[in-house]
């Protein structure tokens, strides 16, 4: 069955005939995405084997973002968040960088670190090069750890060790290097230094502490690009002030948090929804954003290329697996990997990068233009609309009137709801 990442009327559609029409655009059987129904999604029978003390579950409201081309096929993307416009948002970008054929992803090999700390060395020097001498001897202890992870193709690659000065001593930490193939890998890499460990403390002279993965994954970095164009976004001028948007955030660390905070908010979306770690994948990505020379600074580059487009880039840690926890656990997760249609960790990791380059895209046009308020207060609005009391028919009215005011305020709902039953009554 063919793909595709665009469809016509998606938002005018109920819930239940969205579901249909994005299992027909993404080329499955309506039943594979079943689970998106709260009826049919996580149960506590299974909720009660993936966590301890359940006592129920908290839904978080999953969308699908439209519009995307990743290295020349659509796709439909889930995105799991309760912020609203982040959907809708990543969707128009996406819908402009079409233009110049949406998004070119890249990545490197799937590789994660483990680290095992080693105290009381009284030559950390000379300890660093004994580890180092027993390479091979530490790679094939740690290996057969995985018989299966090495079978399919996966293992250490490198070991590599570091002296690290503290104020309470100093460590010779040894780093083991393993492909984990389609794994997120965090299980993988710990129950192999934990192996490691003992020996490794004995070749280096001291005594092994800490032995686990790092969630710094600089090893394992996915990318992305894209090409908006200048007339789609309304001119040069606009041009120039996304540029200048983008160049604040390099170079200030207090607008570079929200900057990045703008990206993850694309990428965090379809981690969650796909069953994957938010926390290892946001860790990893705000330790990247620090620069060699130790400032924070914004993890995406906007240029303008010789045409006068924003030429937009994205390289990130993207520790996120098809195999292993929740994503094999969790039935909305498959669902969401069965509709995103990717057989490899590695094309997951590079949609997710897009995703998140889409979403940056999107708020630092807003800033330089109209301004974030205009987007979020007409969503935001629905939200206020909802808890004042409107039913589904009054929202669209409650919603209007609130924009229109520019007192997206639960008070000025409710006096607007109530003129508007009034009014009904009167009528």
């Amino acid at each position: 069955m063919s793909r595709t990442g665009r469809i016509q009327g998606l938002r005018d559609l109920s819930v239940e005939a969205r579901r249909t029409a994005v299992a027909e655009a993404a080329g499955v059987d309506p039943g594979a995405v079943a689970a998106f129904d709260p009826a049919h999604g996580l149960g506590t029978v299974q909720a009660d084997h993936m966590i301890e003390n359940v006592t129920g579950i908290l839904g978080v409201p999953l969308g699908v973002a439209t519009n995307f081309v990743v290295n020349g096929a659509g796709v439909l993307v889930p995105m799991a968040t309760e912020e609203a416009s982040v959907v809708a948002a990543a969707s128009n970008a996406a819908k402009i960088a079409r233009a110049h054929g949406g998004f070119t992803t890249s990545s490197t090999e799937p590789i994660m670190q483990a680290q095992i700390q080693i105290v009381g060395v009284a030559d950390p020097e000379a300890g660093r090069v004994r580890l180092l001498e027993a390479r091979d001897e530490l790679i094939a202890l740690a290996n057969a750890q995985d018989p299966k992870l090495v079978e399919f193709g996966g293992g250490v690659r490198d070991l590599a060790v570091r002296i690290v000065p503290s104020r309470a001593g100093t460590y010779v930490v040894a780093h083991l290097q393993v492909d984990v193939r389609d794994a997120m890998g965090a299980n993988a890499v710990n129950t192999m230094a934990e192996a490691v460990a003992a020996r490794a403390a004995e070749i280096a002279g001291g005594t092994s502490l800490l032995r686990i993965l790092t969630n710094k994954a600089d090893l394992r970095l996915s990318r992305a690009r894209a090409v908006f164009d200048a007339g789609a976004l309304g001119g040069a001028e606009v041009v120039d002030n996304i540029i200048h948007a983008a160049a604040l955030a390099e170079s200030d660390p207090y607008r570079a948090a929200t900057h990045n905070k703008g990206i993850m908010n694309g990428i965090s979306a379809v981690v969650l929804a796909t069953g994957n770690d938010t926390r290892a994948v946001e860790a990893g990505a705000h330790s990247h954003a620090v620069s060699p020379a130790g400032r924070y600074t914004s993890l995406s580059r906007f240029e303008k290329d010789l045409d006068g487009n924003v030429a937009a880039t994205l390289e990130l840690p993207m520790p996120v697996g098809l195999v292993g926890g929740a994503t094999k656990v969790h039935p909305v997760a498959q669902a969401a990997i069965t509709l995103l249609g990717v057989r490899a960790a590695a094309e997951l990791a590079e949609i997710i990068t897009a995703v998140g380059l889409a979403q940056n895209f999107a708020a630092v046009r807003a800033l330089a233009t109209e301004g974030i308020q205009r987007g979020h207060m007409s969503l935001h609005a629905r939200n206020i609309a909802t808890t004042a009391g409107a039913t589904a028919e009054e929202v669209p009215a409650v919603v209007a009137r609130l924009v229109a005011d520019k007192r997206v305020h639960a008070d000025h709902a409710e006096r607007v709801l109530a003129d508007l039953r009034a009014t009904r009554t009167r009528s």
